[in-house]
């Protein structure tokens, strides 16, 4: 069975699929991840997806305020053998439905040009290509999404 639970970043399940995150981003982006770490800290996350199958903690995502209508999707991670079922969608949905909740906008996000998997997933569900924002600006390993939020209320 599968459960999305909203918490926060002081969520212990949350902290430890973000170093198996971590981890993964390290070994994969191995000259690009100190880069990239500095924007990635956990503390003070106020918005949170955990989701547990069979009370297991499979994978995680989180929302943060980029802007006064904006919302920047961070922290990413579905667990290797749950990967290809539906999870790292059923995460973003959550977290763009509670965006929705809280009055925002739009939700952006960055990720690696080489992630190819997660540039997928984004399309799919209906995010656009944008220019590079912030401190992504510049670089050119950095894809960045952008997706207007229907209100659901």
């Amino acid at each position: 069975m599968i459960k999305l639970v909203r918490t926060d970043s002081e969520n212990q399940d949350f902290i430890n699929l973000v170093k198996h995150l971590d981890e993964y981003l390290a070994e994969k982006n191995s000259s690009t991840h100190s880069f990239y770490d500095q924007f990635n800290k956990i503390d003070k996350i106020k918005h949170v997806v955990v989701v547990y199958k069979d009370d297991q903690p499979i994978g995680c995502g989180a929302i943060k305020q980029y802007a006064t209508n904006t919302m920047e999707i961070k922290r990413m991670y579905t667990s290797p053998n749950h990967r290809g079922k539906g999870i790292a969608s059923n995460i973003l949905t959550e977290l763009e439905i509670w965006a929705t909740e809280l009055a925002y906008q739009n939700c952006i996000l960055e990720t690696g040009t080489e992630r190819l998997d997660a540039i997928k997933l984004y399309k799919k569900n209906g995010y656009v290509l944008i220019p590079n924002y912030g401190q992504y600006a510049e670089i050119e390993t950095s894809v960045c999404f952008q997706k207007e939020m229907i209100r659901l209320f």
